[in-house]
């Protein structure tokens, strides 16, 4: 039986045409498309269906679609862009029987039970105790949270939108950072400092300070570039003092907030590190940065931290395949 997947974030939409085989997926078709080339959702999957049937002569019979932004039963919408879905519209107009709509991050999820070793780097071996709550977060166009609780025979993935809970500093250096986040926006949440553009705010604030200044080379390259991809990497190859800071202040913000979710998930299970963003800087997740951190808490609660299993997902059509994974139950 043929299915649909798709992942629909605020930057890209994946969809995938694609059939069961041995616990895995045969790739039928599968497309990327821009999310902002679009003012809906559905004449993007009407396109795609359109084209899938033409290279492949095969209809789905069950599709499901990560949503970056919150489902309510039939319906969602997402965060960062003006699209609302209806499953039973979807299934009317895209003629698959069966469609269901679930969060980006329950997507990612449940493509983490059916990753191969490969698709992980290990910050923390930790002693997972099977079938207890996983937690998972990820950085990308925004900040996704979500709980994976073992049922039957398989985890079952609960959303959160976690990212938006108010944002929390953990030394005098963030509570300038809040400060700075108050005068531009009206709620200064983890997402707003844990996210693409987030990296990019933590930067402004650093180069905001008295006498901060950004090398003659970054300035440039933000003037032609993505500027979190210009900082990170930057960041990353220690080529400005002023964005090797914001790197170091983002991956240590980034691993408080997934301790904080991991106590909160009691993720003796094990935590999950997903989202575009951790495999594009994953050598300074490595750096120890990202797990003092994570560690950094009230100190009867450090033995269980430490003993949590910590994993960076870095196969980044984990929420496709989650998405597969999901429509292949319908």
């Amino acid at each position: 039986m043929a299915i649909l997947a798709g992942d629909i974030g605020g930057t890209k939409t994946l969809l995938q045409l694609a059939e069961p085989v041995n616990g895995s997926f045969e790739v039928l078709y599968q497309k990327r498309y821009p999310s902002a080339d679009y003012s809906e959702f559905l004449p993007l999957a009407n396109d795609f269906v359109e084209e899938a049937a033409k290279h492949t002569n095969i209809q789905a019979k069950a599709a499901c679609f990560g949503i970056a932004g919150p489902v309510n039963g039939r319906t969602g919408g997402t965060t960062n862009l003006p699209w609302k879905l209806d499953a039973d519209q979807l299934e009317r107009v895209l003629g698959i029987p069966h469609v269901r709509l679930i969060n980006d991050f329950q997507s990612v999820g449940y493509g983490i039970e059916v990753l191969k070793d490969n698709d992980i780097v290990t910050l923390q071996a930790g002693v997972e105790i099977p079938h207890t709550t996983r937690v998972v977060i990820g950085a990308g166009t925004g900040l996704g949270q979500g709980f994976l609780v073992w049922q039957n025979d398989h985890y079952e993935v609960i959303a959160s939108e976690g990212g938006h809970a108010d944002y929390a500093p953990g030394d005098d250096l963030q509570v300038e950072l809040l400060q700075y986040l108050r005068k531009q926006y009206r709620w200064p949440t983890w997402e707003r400092v844990v996210s693409g553009r987030g990296l990019v705010n933590i930067f402004e604030f650093l180069a905001s300070r008295p006498a901060a200044s950004i090398s003659a080379e970054l300035q440039k390259a933000l003037e032609l570039e993505d500027h979190a991809a210009a900082v990170s990497r930057f960041g990353l190859a220690g080529q400005d003092p002023l964005a090797t800071q914001a790197l170091d202040l983002f991956t240590k913000i980034y691993g408080a907030q997934a301790g904080n979710f991991a106590l909160v998930g009691l993720a003796t299970g094990g935590v999950y590190v997903a989202g575009g963003v951790a495999p594009k800087i994953i050598k300074k997740l490595q750096d120890g940065t990202f797990m003092e951190a994570f560690l950094d808490k009230y100190e009867r609660m450090h033995p269980l931290l430490k003993a949590m299993p910590v994993r960076v997902v870095i196969n980044e059509h984990v929420g496709l395949l989650g998405s597969a994974v999901a429509a292949s139950r319908l």
